[in-house]
């Protein structure tokens, strides 16, 4: 059931992700297809403004003096924003419209600026064979025509910037409702552990005072005792889920052989254990959570049991640098694909059967989020084993 839930949100969210970007890209290639549209017709229309100025250039140079001349005026004094050049058949400039007058002493500025006109338009011919005119009119496109044909791209451009910040702000209201979710689960988890805690408490207590001399139920409530102790630290773990932590500065070795005296009872008789010598190492201190980094360490250690299916060694190794210090859990168990180096610390991603992908999860933002370090897979080699690295900033 679990895993229909999840494959549904899954694909629910893929269908959202599709028509957001589909819809988004529906509305740039229209704006694309329009704007591109628009600017032709305008091109069309400044083209045949141009030559109706080169109409009336045409009827200004050939018609009577005494002619009147005041419409032919009126329409090359109606082009206020086409830069235009007329030249004679040698390309001498003879006018220019919408041009500063200083470029006319600046021949350099006008052979490249012809140039480039050349490239740009198809000139348009002031021809009169009776009067031995001919001329042509060079021009450049209008700004406003440019601005429509950079239009699309700003759209494009702002579109995107939207689309993203629409995903960042769902992503993040939705992973801000998974974790009021989860922290409201942990909480109810801490509080209902906490009736059977009290109840076992009181039976080993009563089997302590029924059987005093019995050395076998002494041995058994002892351990009892001690898994006793490990569920009253998860209940406390989760109740202090999504409250900031308080790090305080704890010797490492001896938070490892706490580790080391509850899992050397529990690990198979097959599984051999490989810790720091605790002895020679007393005195390297780190600035963590106690509970939380416990958790961690549990985590890595159980993971390298489920690895090895009841035979192989876990090594445990601790070094450290100028401003780190490393713990190194080891495994000589199945091994993880160099491809899944990354997945394995997301949640939900669990390769056992019954597994719930929290685990390395919780680890990775207990060590990033709480501690300011690092958690990642060192090395793994198939059928050979893994080394998870934790890295601790040592103030």
């Amino acid at each position: 059931m679990f895993l229909f839930l999840k494959l549904t949100n899954v694909f629910q969210t893929l269908l959202w992700r599709l028509f957001l970007i589909g819809g988004s890209f529906a509305v740039v290639i229209f704006s694309v297809y329009y704007t591109f549209n628009l600017a032709q017709e305008l091109k069309k229309q400044e083209r045949k403004q141009m030559q109706q100025i080169a109409d009336a250039q045409l009827s200004m140079m050939t018609s009577d003096p005494n002619c009147d001349i005041t419409f032919q005026s009126k329409i090359l004094e109606s082009n206020k924003t086409v830069p235009m050049i007329l030249v004679d058949g040698d390309y001498n400039i003879l006018d220019a419209t919408n041009y500063s007058r200083d470029f006319l002493k600046d021949p350099a500025y006008f052979n490249s600026e012809l140039a480039e006109l050349r490239k740009t338009n198809k000139p348009i011919l002031v021809e009169s064979e009776a009067f031995g005119i001919k001329n042509y009119i060079f021009y450049r496109q209008s700004l406003v025509i440019k601005y429509l044909e950079w239009f699309p791209y700003i759209q494009f451009s702002l579109l995107f910037i939207f689309m993203a910040l629409a995903y960042l702000t769902f992503s993040s209201i939705r992973k801000s409702q998974q974790e009021r979710i989860w922290v409201g689960m942990a909480k109810e988890t801490a509080h209902q552990l906490g009736t059977p805690l009290s109840s076992l408490m009181g039976w080993i207590e009563n089997l302590n005072v029924l059987y005093p001399e019995d050395e076998q139920i002494k041995m058994i409530c002892t351990e009892m005792n001690r898994d006793l102790e490990m569920l009253e630290i998860v209940a406390g773990r989760f109740s202090k889920i999504g409250a900031k932590p308080e790090l305080s500065q704890n010797n490492l070795f001896e938070r490892l052989k706490r580790h080391y005296d509850y899992i050397v009872q529990r690990a198979p008789k097959k599984v051999k254990l490989e810790f720091p010598d605790f002895e020679k190492n007393q005195h390297l201190t780190v600035n963590i959570n106690t509970l939380l980094f416990d958790w961690v360490i549990e985590n890595l250690l159980k993971n390298a049991l489920d690895a090895m299916d009841g035979k192989g060694t876990i090594k445990v190794e601790v070094s450290e640098s100028q401003r780190y210090i490393f713990v190194d859990v080891s495994d000589t168990g199945k091994g993880i694909p160099k491809s899944m180096f990354n997945k394995v610390f997301k949640p939900g991603f669990s390769t056992k059967k019954r597994g719930w992908g929290l685990g390395l999860s919780l680890s990775k933002r207990i060590i990033t989020d709480y501690h300011k370090g690092k958690i990642f897979v060192k090395q793994s080699v198939l059928n050979q084993g893994t080394t998870f690295r934790v890295q601790l900033p040592k103030k």
